[in-house]
């Protein structure tokens, strides 16, 4: 599995969502991407794959919908050297929910996995408890100043940190970051949310709340355009978008090795369309198409 140590410099690393939510697409993607490396772009490689199971207490970030068998999951991931994270990102964690047993389960059963983390209280005590797993610092934060964010790469716990997605571009700043601290940048690359947001950090925690059974009600997004949901052509226009010229042109260079794609909560379909834009070559990608759309065991819609 890719760790930080073994990162080439020159190759993008993506983190791809729906660890269990798109299981039967991976099932046909993963063999893909290792039998017909042709079809993709030789700059980039699959980092990890990120998700976590419906009705997932520790859960955050967006419900999660993914039902498949956590062990079939894992063995995929091994199957293929992707390291699998476990998005436990909830913001409102209080003591009495480290106990909970789905959650511990899946730690046991991922014991050298990632996980990608916002509350203080839930990794001291993963710290503790399970000391082979690897932490991410969770966009879901909100730091949206710069050295807020830079002081999240200073702590020790994380291997990596997103950060709010109106950071990515900030040239100037990520210029000035030594590569020690590069290293552990993932940048968030397709976010559809409208870029002047203000209650990006409570729809987050509306997303908590709800995993804890103690949400009455939905966030209600009053951004411009809200009603269409997530549409790719749309994140293509957003101030924040990190697109494939982006990574080879200017990130890469600048010696920024790792990318999140966002997708959990959207259709195969769709994630699909994004793993053509970012993966694999424009020529290729009917091949890719016709192979995954022609296998009738996966629901594309």
């Amino acid at each position: 599995m890719t760790d930080r140590k073994t990162l080439r410099k020159d190759t993008a690393y993506y983190h791809l969502p729906g660890l269990f939510e798109f299981y039967e697409l991976y099932r046909l993607f993963l063999p893909l991407f290792r039998k017909h490396r042709e079809y993709f772009y030789d700059w980039c490689e699959i980092g990890s794959v990120y998700g976590a199971p419906a009705d997932c207490l520790w859960g955050g970030g967006r419900t999660s919908f993914g039902d498949h068998d956590p062990g079939e999951v894992l063995e995929l991931m091994q199957e293929y050297g992707v390291s699998p994270r476990l998005t436990f990102s909830n913001s409102l964690l209080r003591q009495e929910h480290l106990s909970d047993s789905k959650c511990n389960d899946l730690c046991r059963l991922f014991s050298d996995s990632g996980i990608i983390i916002h509350s203080d209280l839930l990794l001291d005590y993963l710290k503790s408890n399970y000391p082979g797993l690897y932490f991410v610092s969770s966009t879901t934060k909100v730091q949206t100043g710069f050295q807020q964010f830079v002081g999240e790469l200073k702590r020790e716990d994380f291997l990596y940190a997103v950060p709010d997605f109106r950071l990515n571009k900030s040239f100037e700043q990520w210029k000035s970051l030594p590569q020690s601290r590069k290293d552990k940048v993932e940048f968030l690359c397709n976010e559809c949310c409208y870029f002047g947001c203000g209650d990006r950090k409570a729809c987050y925690e509306a997303v908590s709340c709800k995993n804890l059974g103690e949400g009455d009600s939905e966030h209600h997004c009053t951004a411009p355009d809200a009603a269409w949901g997530y549409r790719f052509s749309e994140a293509m226009k957003n101030p924040g978008f990190i697109g494939i010229e982006d990574i080879q042109t200017i990130y890469l260079p600048m010696g920024f090795s790792n990318f999140k794609l966002e997708g959990r909560g959207l259709g195969s379909a769709l994630v699909l369309e994004i793993l053509l834009y970012y993966m694999t070559k424009p020529e290729y990608q009917i091949h890719v198409r016709e192979e995954i759309y022609l296998d009738n065991m996966l629901d594309l819609f």
